[in-house]
């Protein structure tokens, strides 16, 4: 690939990126947003993370797989009480982790 296209490839990137983010920035800079407005703006990257991570977690294959043998949901529960109950990003990766690695290696 050229190293143009490359070029081209990264900046549109950014821009794609910066643009959505930097605009609502410039505009609301000096207003102030209602109190409850800014309280449900707190629950978005909560939803994000949520609506990015269950399809991970359930689906296997074409179809949703909410049995007994699916590691992730079994990883799942205690990291959302770390998380719950911590309020730590790098905690609840950690559990998570930890409890898949020990599940995979109590299996085989």
């Amino acid at each position: 690939m050229a190293e143009s296209t490359v070029l081209i490839t990264l900046v549109g990137m950014a821009l794609v990126t910066y643009i959505p983010r930097l605009i609502p920035a410039w505009f609301l800079r000096d207003k102030h947003l209602p109190a409850f407005l800014i309280a449900w703006l707190r629950y978005v990257p909560v939803a994000v993370l949520a609506a990015l991570l269950l399809p991970s977690l359930l689906v296997e294959g074409d179809q949703i797989n909410f049995s007994t043998t699916n590691l992730y949901v079994w990883a799942a529960i205690p990291a959302g009480l770390v998380a719950w109950k911590k309020k730590s990003l790098f905690g609840t990766v950690i559990i998570g982790m930890l409890v898949v690695a020990i599940l995979r290696w109590i299996i085989s």
